[in-house]
């Protein structure tokens, strides 16, 4: 049975063209993240793997890569018993708690696939990703088990229904289920999984149609390392924090692969409604948080407390992804804490593809150079590359070698593959420019993708809730500037006959979008016009909408 040998060095980068030359993936034939990495590090008995801490940063649960261990077994056995097998998808939808991790786990260590999915998402939206993936198994919650239950008889993949923290009606209850379950799994007694086999799904956010099923190979996990190792710049002896749900591909990124890898203990915090920037930064004092990776949002955020009121000596490295970070907001924090934040940038598709290293300077605004795994460049739209200063797509080069972090497919989305996979390059959907010192520079999304306080939303989603509405006839939506959120959901409506804008009518609507998709993406502004912009071919044209925006709000920075 190959044995995945994990290794890793300390990161000690002193020069970014020479870690790019010698810096190399190894991936055995055979490869499965919870075995060769969490049971490895298992050996240890007293390493600690994670650190929980319930809304109000209180009761603090301490599991040991071991405990990881026995419990990811635990529940693979569990699966095992309910004939869950490799190769099938199940929907798990858990806030922030220890659960979590251990279903993800025992799930990987059978080649289950994981669907994760915020606790944010609505009935409708469980329905239909649960279909469009035909999962046999949904995990929440007893909080969220009632958005499931509505929807429970348009689910007819579903066979086993797994209740967590708690019996829900005639749910499997986790607790019970797991307190039979046995702690003990020989590898060499289930499937072995490859490193290009599935092992993950996520769904992005829908654009001009509903959201895409993204697979991620048994590969993605070790290319993690990249991000754990240049843009959070990570040691073994790290306390890293993450601000993510586990629903997000950013829980990936920043709270699961690359940290364990390095042997990091990752941080949680169950947090439960607005962001509360004093309970953050308190958060980050009490727990001797060393490095930290936050959205630009939540960063905006914490810059208007009093930093000095904290104590955060132990802090050692910060960073930023989601969306462009405001140089003015990279100065006020490093002001009030001694430290930069480095910007780093991926996708849901991807692991981090371009990032600012600790061994060169930063260009505030820029999001730093690539990551040693990719051939990132700047191409028109017939692959050809376009020269310093010139913006184009940015993409990623995939022949003759196709790099590992890059997602195995869109699944049942053969259109879509041929619109991104074109020639040489995978096309990111995002536009920017490189300049001569072979910074990367954000300029927009080509894909008209909102990220609103670090939250990716689709246009398309809430434009189909808006004509849900009687009095809308037409609608699309745009983002708009916004000083602490970056940008925010608008929408521009063309009213039904009969119907004429008021206050009370936007708060309708308002209330119409949260009651039918997730609360955050329902518009927070809504502007009332007699038409809108189309092709010829009568495609709205947001562009236009989105540019005319940004120009009247007094910025560009898209």
């Amino acid at each position: 049975m190959a044995r995945y040998d994990r290794k890793y060095v300390e990161p000690n980068i002193k020069d970014y063209d020479q870690e790019r030359r010698k810096f190399k993936l190894d991936i055995p034939e055979e490869y499965n993240f919870g075995f060769d990495v969490v049971d490895t590090w298992a050996e240890d008995r007293t390493k600690v793997a994670l650190l929980s801490v319930d809304p109000n940063g209180e009761n603090a649960q301490r599991h040991t890569f071991w405990d990881l261990k026995v419990m990811s077994n635990k529940f693979a056995n569990m699966l095992r018993g309910l004939g869950i097998k490799k190769g099938d998808r199940v929907f798990i939808m858990l806030p922030r708690i220890p659960e979590w991790y251990f279903a993800v786990l025992g799930m990987f260590k059978l080649g289950v696939i994981p669907m994760p999915a915020t606790v944010l998402v609505t009935s409708r939206e469980i329905d239909y990703r649960v279909n469009r993936a035909e999962a046999c198994a949904v995990i929440t919650d007893v909080d969220n088990a009632p958005k499931a239950e509505e929807v429970r008889d348009k689910l007819p993949s579903v066979k086993h229904y797994i209740s967590v923290r708690g019996k829900f009606e005639d749910w499997l209850c986790f607790e019970e289920a797991m307190e039979k379950a046995s702690r003990d799994l020989d590898r060499r007694s289930v499937k072995p999984t490859k490193r290009d086999e599935t092992m993950l799904l996520f769904f992005t956010s829908g654009t001009v149609k509903y959201p895409k099923m993204v697979l991620h190979p048994h590969s993605y996990a070790v290319a993690h390392t990249v991000t754990a190792r240049y843009a959070q710049d990570l040691k073994s002896t790290d306390l890293h924090w993450t601000l993510s749900d586990t629903g997000w591909a950013k829980c990936a990124w920043g709270k699961l692969f690359g940290q364990w890898i390095v042997g990091a203990t990752v941080f949680q915090h169950n947090a439960k409604g607005a962001f509360n920037t004093d309970l953050t930064l308190g958060i980050i004092e009490r727990y001797g948080i060393t490095t930290l990776c936050a959205p630009p949002t939540a960063y905006r955020m914490m810059v208007l407390q009093d930093l000095s009121k904290y104590d955060l000596s132990n802090l050692r490295h910060c960073c930023g992804a989601g969306e462009p970070l405001n140089p003015e907001v990279i100065e006020v924090w490093k002001r009030g804490t001694g430290l930069d934040i480095y910007d780093f940038y991926g996708q849901t598709e991807t692991v981090c593809v371009v990032s600012n290293y600790r061994c060169m300077p930063i260009k505030p605004g820029s999001m730093g150079k690539p990551t040693p795994i990719f051939d990132v460049s700047l191409v028109d739209s017939h692959g050809n590359e376009v020269p310093n200063g010139e913006e184009g797509h940015l993409a990623i080069r995939v022949k003759p070698d196709y790099p590992y972090g890059l997602f195995k497919e869109y699944w049942k989305e053969a259109e879509e593959m041929a619109e991104v996979f074109k020639g040489d390059w995978y096309y990111t959907g995002d536009r920017a420019y490189r300049d001569d010192e072979g910074y990367f520079w954000f300029v927009g999304r080509a894909d008209d993708v909102i990220i609103s306080a670090g939250y990716r939303i689709g246009p398309f989603e809430v434009e189909s809730a808006l004509v849900e509405h009687p009095a809308v006839a037409e609608s699309a939506v745009v983002s708009s500037p916004d000083e602490i959120r970056g940008e925010i959901v608008k929408a521009f409506v063309v009213l039904a006959p009969g119907y004429q804008a008021s206050d009370q009518l936007t708060k309708d609507l308002q209330d119409h979008v949260r009651n039918v998709t997730a609360a955050y993406k329902y518009p927070r502004q809504i502007e009332y016009v007699r038409e809108l912009p189309k092709t010829i071919s009568g495609k709205i044209r947001r562009v236009e909408l989105r540019k005319a925006e940004w120009e009247r709000k007094g910025s560009l920075n898209q």
